[in-house]
């Protein structure tokens, strides 16, 4: 059954898909969920690299009921609408697929996706129709579980090195949409007129976008004048946190100074935040 918490997430995560544009932040730990609720985000997602690498393991090196734990973890710590990234569900077939979606709605979020990468080098994508199927599958689990939690389908073509990933992309966000996702996404996508194109191509189902390090001159503004629905940073604020850490690492080893400890957080600012959480 679900519980009130997760139907009230529902009901504000597939609102916010109705118009306008959202920013969907990715926090690692329940710090920076808390953090990131603080500041008034609507809603969160985890992220698969930013949650592996705190935990010492590259980007899908983190067991299934690991990352389930991680994505209760991460909805027990806010009220908002929590979207599960779920790497490619944990599994090759459908039938499979469809089970740990079913695992995963049972934590308590709000939205997961479903991504076509194998993580093998031969064949990095899903043949298209197994891709397909692996979302639909997906979507019968939701449907069964009455939960209405959203389903996002992925391509990632960009982020494989395919060969000719744009239209890959199309066509696959087509297939993955008539499959019963109900948001589309391909991360690595950059350029404006093919983020355009993507979204009027998917209409009226949303799109969402990844802006990160290599498309970080994107804004809000220009996302949603271009119809995007919904934004994510993935590893993104992870990735900035990591390159502080380190550079402010190898200079205490490598010159023997301090001096970028002073761009640090304030800890009476994170003290107080923390101590006022129930």
């Amino acid at each position: 059954m679900n519980s009130a918490k997760q139907i009230s997430a529902v009901a504000k995560f597939r609102a916010l898909h109705q118009s306008g544009c959202f920013v969907l932040p990715n926090p690692w730990d329940i710090g920076t969920a808390i953090y990131l609720e603080h500041l008034g985000f609507e809603a969160l997602a985890t992220t698969s690299a930013g949650f592996a690498f705190s935990r010492g393991k590259r980007d899908g090196g983190v067991p299934r009921d690991e990352m389930l734990a991680h994505i209760r973890e991460i909805v027990e710590a806010t009220p908002l609408p929590v979207n599960a990234d779920f790497l490619a569900g944990y599994a090759d077939q459908p039938e499979d697929v469809a089970a740990n979606v079913r695992r995963c709605v049972g934590t308590g979020i709000a939205g997961l996706s479903i991504e076509d990468s194998t993580g093998r080098t031969d064949t990095p994508l899903y043949e298209k129709k197994l891709a397909a199927d692996r979302i639909r599958a997906a979507r019968a689990a939701v449907d069964s579980s009455v939960s209405g939690v959203i389903l996002t389908g992925r391509c990632e073509a960009w982020l494989v090195g395919d060969s000719d990933p744009f239209h890959t992309v199309l066509d696959r966000l087509v297939a993955y949409a008539e499959a019963g996702a109900d948001c589309l996404y391909a991360p690595g996508v950059s350029k404006p007129d093919e983020i355009g194109q993507i979204v009027k191509t998917i209409s009226p189902k949303p799109v969402n976008v990844l802006v990160s390090g290599f498309n970080h001159q994107l804004s809000l503004s220009r996302l949603a004048d271009l119809g995007v629905r919904r934004i994510s940073v993935g590893s993104g604020l992870a990735l900035s946190v990591w390159g502080t850490f380190v550079r402010a690492a190898k200079d205490i080893k490598e010159n023997g100074t301090f001096n970028l400890l002073a761009n640090g957080a304030a800890s009476a600012e994170l003290n107080k935040l923390f101590q006022e959480k129930p």
